[in-house]
């Protein structure tokens, strides 16, 4: 029995729901949280809050480079907020900016070496973290699960 047994227990005959849809969408929250407590705790091992991981993660799947505006678009950020988040991870010698020799007015944020160890790292830990919890699963159960899970993702993005 999990928590979300007993939390079904509490509320059997007192709301109005289907069970098995509680069930299934109670743990898929737990699991969510679950998960964003554990890769919070990886990355505070290597020093680094969510949204240094989140910017260096984003700079990294562009090939190590982007502008300011094209991360504000991907973090869904002000320039404002964009310009705050590069000041503190440029500090820390994570990240660097660049002027452009094309176009002096262009400014390019590229991912130090420091920073690419530093992601290396995170995402170590945070593969630990996710696998660790997979495992409990065989491949078999485990593409069962990512074959319904990718079926309900579909049905919610096709509705939107």
């Amino acid at each position: 029995m999990d928590s979300v047994d007993r939390h079904l227990a509490r509320w059997r005959g007192k709301a109005p729901y289907d069970e098995r849809v509680e069930a299934v969408v109670t743990r898929m929250q737990f699991l969510v949280k679950h998960l964003r407590q554990t890769k919070e705790a990886a990355l505070a091992q290597v020093g680094m809050q969510d949204f240094e991981f989140e910017t260096l993660h984003r700079l990294v799947a562009r090939g190590g480079s982007a502008t300011p505006s094209e991360l504000a678009v991907e973090l869904m950020l002000s320039p404002a907020g964009m310009t705050g988040r590069l000041d503190t991870l440029e500090k820390s010698g994570l990240v660097r900016r660049l002027r452009s020799a094309e176009d002096r007015r262009r400014v390019d944020v590229e991912l130090t070496d420091k920073g690419h160890e530093l992601w290396l790292e995170a995402m170590r830990i945070r593969a630990e973290v996710e696998a660790e919890m997979v495992y409990v699963l065989d491949a078999q159960e485990q593409e069962t699960l990512d074959g319904l899970l990718g079926r309900l993702l579909e049905n919610v993005e096709s509705n939107r």
